[in-house]
């Protein structure tokens, strides 16, 4: 068979009819037009859908494990099962029981498909939610035919080849005897009816392409990656059919100062040497406003504060993360006469002061320490 549809699912050929469905939506998502309009991946996107048909209907599904061709009239393709030309696995039954399937016609009206969009947020949208606008272009019912797909003043009539059926019988021959098969008929294609005069808008299809304006709420907490469902507001189906859904995938914006870290947020805030031995209170634009920070006397580099509850509201249950708060301590790199005078007596009166090379481990005083920091030691 030239179609290997269970390669272009990406599942096993013993996979569950769950397993299809969760490995078509996974890829339906990624290869939407609506998300990736590449023409390479719009005929990516036909293959999965024409895999998707065979596979999740049971009966099409059985003719194609069996080689037969389930997307051409017939069900049966080649025929490939003797001298019968049995078509499919209930024309084996019948060969076998003596009974005629009677699958009647098929419904022109089939559920729309699920559709997905990417929206950019920011982070202060992200901790506390939103409500925003989107533009979204899907299938919607036909306007001029209603979903119908006949020209307006006319309707489908009943196929006179299968009487509305949808399907035809035939008498053949095999090993067996006579034989009856039934297969979908060729002229209404196994809807039991015909459309003489399509809609000239939608051609024949009860729907059509259209652009909408939707106001999605977005929940505090969000994160990259989170899909907001929004049920029913997805591509209508084929005949005015009932719409799929529509994902709403969150895209957050980089910050400026802020890191995400789960629902933490971490920033680091530089001080002087000096700032940090005799402390200070360093002012911060946090997601609720301005906040002092106080950095008490003798803070090292590397330590942090933490300011709790100021981070990314909890998407699920209440309260906040907290805002980290990284101290980096810059030390001088260029010294004038004075500045380095009143160090060395900074460091006399601590009795830090020594020759260097004379320090055992651990007593290294504050000048020295400065003179190792400038030789980058």
């Amino acid at each position: 068979m030239a179609t290997d549809y269970y390669a272009v699912l990406g599942v096993r050929r013993d996979a569950s009819q769950d397993e299809i469905k969760k490995a078509f939506r996974r890829l339906a998502r990624e290869l939407h037009p609506d998300v990736n309009p590449d023409p390479k991946t719009q005929e990516r996107f036909k293959e999965i859908n024409a895999a998707y048909e065979v596979l999740s209907d049971p009966q099409k599904k059985q003719v194609y494990d069996l080689g037969g061709d389930p997307l051409s009239a017939n069900g049966g393709g080649a025929g490939g099962f003797g001298a019968g030309g049995f078509g499919n696995f209930s024309d084996i039954m019948d060969a076998f029981f003596g009974t005629a399937s009677q699958r009647g016609p098929r419904s022109r009206t089939r559920r729309g498909q699920d559709a997905m969009i990417r929206l950019e947020i920011d982070l202060s949208e992200a901790a506390f939610g939103t409500t925003k606008d989107i533009q979204v272009d899907t299938a919607v019912v036909c306007n001029t035919c209603s979903g119908e797909g006949a020209a307006p003043g006319t309707s489908a009539q009943t196929c006179d080849m299968c009487r509305g059926r949808g399907e035809v019988s035939q008498v053949t021959r095999s090993f067996l005897g006579q034989v009856m098969t039934s297969r979908p008929c060729p002229q209404c294609q196994g809807f039991g009816t015909v459309v003489p005069t399509p809609c000239p808008e939608c051609a024949g299809d009860g729907r059509i392409r259209s652009r909408r304006t939707l106001t999605v709420k977005i929940p505090a907490g969000v994160d990259n990656g989170t899909r907001i469902q929004l049920a029913g507001e997805g591509e209508v189906g084929p005949g005015g059919g009932p719409p799929g859904d529509l994902y709403v995938e969150i895209h957050e914006l980089p910050h400026a100062v802020f890191q995400r870290r789960g629902d933490d947020l971490h920033c680091t805030v530089t001080i002087p040497m000096t700032a940090a031995a005799l402390g200070t209170k360093c002012p911060l634009e946090t997601l609720d406003g301005l906040e002092e920070i106080d950095i008490r006397p003798g803070t090292q580099s590397g330590q942090s504060v933490p300011l709790h509850g100021r981070g990314i509201t909890h998407l699920r249950g209440g309260g906040r993360g907290d805002l980290i708060v990284h101290v980096e301590v810059t030390t001088p790199s260029k010294l004038d006469a004075e500045q380095e005078r009143l160090l060395r007596e900074f460091s006399k009166l601590r009795g830090e002061e020594r020759p260097l090379g004379q320090f055992q481990p651990g007593q290294q005083g504050l000048f020295s320490r400065l003179k190792d920091a400038f030789n980058g030691r």
